[in-house]
């Protein structure tokens, strides 16, 4: 497993950015992988459910086929994976494998694993737009921990919205319970992501109220 240095939070959150040009000669082990995504796997999620799935994509072959699907962006074949990131419609059946381990290390009662059951069964039963947005808002959740792990471990990344979903479903086999919510190439960068501006922080702030 790779040993990484500390490094401070904040330098690793400025430093992050959307990289577009990828050494295609780098390559990432399965255990660096792994690694990578153990720490986006410990991101927060409703009801601790964790909305997500991760396929990763790093065979050349694979992602040459996810070329067209992703609309030609060549940080697709460049990078040394690209990991789509699934939100999960149907992690309401995750609730007796998360619950259980806790009410029999005795740090949840069975009455309070019974009630959340419960909660979350009726909000995926009774909301039409539950699943839908849990998955999404969750696994958002962890796809940008990824990305600060990437950053962190000295790996560049490039999250990506501008692919076919449709497409991506059909030629990977994801199943209907996955829900394509972005694709993220991690590598390492040719070229530095080109810096982007932000709106103040005076400009993104309500108080209180509009």
């Amino acid at each position: 497993m790779q040993k990484v240095s500390p490094r401070d939070f904040f330098t690793v959150v400025k430093e992050r950015g959307a990289v577009k040009q990828f050494d295609p000669s780098f390559s990432l082990s399965e255990q660096e992988i792994k690694q990578l995504i153990e720490v986006a796997n410990s991101a927060p999620s409703s009801w601790n459910l964790q909305h997500w799935k991760f396929l990763v994509i790093h065979e050349q072959t694979a992602k040459e086929k996810l070329l067209p699907i992703a609309y030609g962006q060549r940080q697709v074949v460049d990078a040394a994976a690209v990991i789509a990131v699934l939100g999960d419609l149907q992690a309401n059946k995750n609730a007796e494998a998360v619950y259980t381990p806790a009410v029999e290390a005795g740090v949840m009662t069975e009455d309070v694993k019974k009630r959340l059951v419960e909660q979350i069964e009726q909000t995926y039963s009774t909301i039409p737009n539950a699943p839908r947005d849990e998955a999404i808002r969750n696994a958002s959740l962890a796809a940008m921990q990824l990305m600060l792990a990437a950053q962190a471990m000295g790996y560049a990344t490039c999250p990506m919205g501008g692919f076919d979903p449709q497409q991506l479903i059909e030629t990977f086999s994801i199943p209907e319970r996955y829900l394509p919510v972005m694709l993220i190439a991690v590598g390492k960068a040719a070229q530095p992501a080109r810096p982007s501006s932000r709106f103040p922080v005076e400009q993104v702030i309500v108080w209180n109220r509009f």
